[in-house]
């Protein structure tokens, strides 16, 4: 009985360090010397924290990469990337941990269906890092169609 009660236990356990996508979550990542330090800790240094993507028409689809590198000195694990919105949809990051001094890429698709005007949306990247959580942005102007005129009799 004991040892089903420490197996249940164990699964239950490994089950909750998983985030909703499968990854691991930066609760069971173990940073050298398990001190905390943030001296030791990864750092995303990202080449732009803001990429405009200019002026596009509405309906239109963007995708722009952000790339980084792991500064710090240990490795950076990413555990999860969302976006503000709907409209902004993180497509590939990095699974597997960056040692220090490697690069990274995050892509970010941005859909303007729906939208007009300047759009700002912010992608949140979610590591090991102190903050735990680092944020981008993807900006720029979506030109709607402009109403036909109505024509005079």
């Amino acid at each position: 009985m004991r040892k089903l009660f420490i197996a249940i236990l164990c699964t239950t356990m490994l089950v909750s360090c998983k985030d909703k996508n499968g990854g691991i979550t930066t609760d069971i990542i173990n940073n050298p010397k398990g001190t905390g330090d943030p001296d030791y800790l990864p750092i995303m240094t990202f080449d732009e924290e803001r990429i405009d993507f200019g002026t596009i028409k509405e309906g239109d689809k963007v995708t722009k990469v952000f790339k980084f590198t792991n500064t710090g000195k240990s490795n950076l694990v990413i555990s999860n990337v969302s976006a503000t919105c709907g409209c902004t949809v993180p497509n590939n990051w990095p699974k597997e941990p960056i040692e220090p001094g490697d690069k990274g890429q995050i892509e970010v698709t941005f859909n303007s269906q729906g939208k007009s005007g300047q759009q700002v949306k912010q992608i949140t990247i979610l590591a090991n890092t102190s903050p735990g959580q680092n944020t981008v942005a993807l900006a720029g102007i979506v030109d709607s169609p402009s109403e036909m005129p109505e024509e005079s009799h």
